[in-house]
């Protein structure tokens, strides 16, 4: 999903800008376990691989990406826990 507009904010904000995958991934999923279900996490990162990564791995965990927004710079990606 690549969406150009945020439907919902986020309940958390996790900034992964500057971290290496898997890095990024490992951080958003660190949050996903604390928080619960129905919670939406935006992931900062500004590595273009966390775009796919965040994506598989929130269809292979039953979570839901709401959005992939290219900022500029950075991609914001939401993931609400299922």
């Amino acid at each position: 999903m690549t969406t150009d507009q945020i439907t919902e904010d986020p309940d958390d904000i996790v900034d992964a800008r500057g971290a290496t995958c898997p890095g990024p991934l490992m951080d958003l999923i660190g949050e996903l376990r604390a928080v619960e279900t129905g919670t939406v996490v935006a992931l900062l990162s500004d590595n273009e691989n966390s775009t796919t990564e965040v994506q598989e791995w929130a269809d292979q965990a039953d979570n839901e990406v709401t959005a992939i927004v290219d900022e500029g710079g950075y991609y914001r990606i939401h993931v609400k826990k299922l």
